[in-house]
């Protein structure tokens, strides 16, 4: 316990630096920070991050879900030393809150994936490492040390591949494995599509298996096949534009290896193309999950869940929690909002095991909203994505420190001094 606070201490920072004529470098509005990293990204980057599923209802829903929930703050009672720490799979963590998987961060800032996990490191807060991050996980795991770091899984149509890269998380140290249940297929995302911008169509967010030995093996098997009798005859290319040159560059450098010989060599398009064509099994089943769950001993939390029977199933399976989300909106849209979706799964579930809360966080007091209504943790995306953009890992950094004060404030301020003291009895649903 700290009798400053996360957020007394970091006001303090603010103002001090204020005196001096300094004001923070990314902005602590969520709105203007968003419309900040809109201006220094460019339209794939923004799209791609920001983007939701159709007419993005779900987007809005999720948020809309928060403003139907208003807290009902008590006096009176000392909050002067407050413990905003929460217990998750063995690890003390500092607040209820985990930086959530963001793919292809390399659109966002040059340091992508490994800037994250410096930021993560330095708060300890957990990162989720992305299925699709830009920098392979174990570089990740490098720079943070002892810290706290997850997993994120998709599931892919090589179940060789699967394997390989849960063991290369628990050799990274990972606490935890995040199978993403609602991608196996991609979402209609009308702003990448409008924009014909796939990244990992460029190389872009698939560091995870260039960096595989089995993704590698079964690129160069790919490669080496072509051409041979009987294999699929090669489709007519469309003549060069600048835009195929810049992608074949693109590609060129997310192959491991000297960039001039990859300019020469076939395994970097192989690579894509092997990709698009393993990335996700649309075929998984209930019956999948004892496998999985043979493969590792490390606690198997499944994402994507929104109905209280499929949280119910996934424990009698075997798993170890639940992650409610609806992936940021990106996946299915007019789907329930998260919030809506978690009190149903929290008494579906019970005391078996943690439900995990993901879309829709902006801000500590979203956290304080989500663990109210039974989310043991909740985990944040765009806004440290739109950190990243500003300032790389100090702008990262920053998004953590306000989200955690903003957290902090809001429950000494409603007269609580520890995160087992809310409940759903501290809100009341309005109109």
């Amino acid at each position: 316990m700290d009798e400053a606070g996360a957020g007394r201490r970091r006001q303090n920072e603010v103002y001090r630096a204020g005196v001096f004529g300094h004001s923070p470098r990314v902005p602590v509005s969520i709105r203007r920070l968003k419309e900040r990293a809109e201006r220094v990204l460019d339209a794939r980057a923004y799209g791609y991050v920001a983007g939701g599923a159709g007419d993005e209802a779900t987007q809005r829903a999720n948020r809309a879900a928060f403003d139907r929930w208003a807290v009902v703050p008590r006096v009176l009672r000392d909050a002067s030393v407050r413990d905003t720490s929460v217990e998750l799979f063995g690890r003390r963590l500092p607040a209820p809150l985990l930086l959530g998987p963001v793919g292809a961060l390399e659109l966002v800032h040059p340091e992508a994936d490994l800037a994250v996990a410096r930021a993560a490191a330095a708060t300890g807060v957990p990162m989720v490492f992305s299925n699709q991050g830009s920098v392979p996980m174990e570089e990740c795991a490098g720079a943070m040390g002892d810290s706290p770091r997850w997993f994120q899984l998709y599931w892919s149509t090589s179940d060789e591949l699967v394997e390989s890269l849960i063991g290369r998380a628990e050799a990274a140290g990972c606490d935890a494995l995040v199978v993403t249940l609602d991608t196996t297929m991609l979402g209609w995302r009308p702003r990448d599509l409008d924009l014909g911008h796939l990244p990992f169509a460029l190389g872009k967010g698939i560091a995870q298996y260039t960096s595989d030995p089995v993704f590698r093996r079964l690129v160069e098997e790919r490669a080496a096949a072509a051409g041979r009798p009987g294999s699929p005859p090669a489709q007519p290319q469309p003549r060069p534009t600048p835009a195929a040159i810049r992608a074949l560059v693109t590609m060129a450098r997310a192959w491991p290896g000297s960039f001039r010989e990859n300019l020469r060599s076939p395994l970097p398009r192989a690579a894509v193309e092997t990709f698009l064509a393993i990335y996700s099994r649309p075929s998984i089943s209930w019956a999948d999950l004892a496998w999985l769950r043979s493969r590792t001993k490390l606690p198997i939390l499944l994402k994507g869940v929104l109905h209280p029977d499929d949280a119910r199933r996934a424990l009698d399976e075997g798993m170890d929690g639940v992650v409610v989300s609806t992936h940021g909106g990106r996946q299915v849209d007019r789907s329930i909002a998260a919030l809506d979706a978690l009190p149903d799964v929290v008494a579906a579930v019970g005391d078996r095991a943690p439900v995990l809360f993901d879309s829709g966080i902006r801000s500590g007091a979203d956290v304080f909203t989500a663990v109210a209504l039974g989310a043991r943790a909740v985990l944040l995306g765009r806004p440290f994505a739109w950190g990243l953009a500003l300032a790389g890992e100090d702008g990262v950094r920053q998004v953590i420190s306000d989200v955690l004060g903003e957290f902090d404030l809001t429950l000494g301020l409603t007269g609580h001094t520890a995160v087992d003291q809310l409940g759903p009895e501290i809100l009341r649903r309005v109109p």
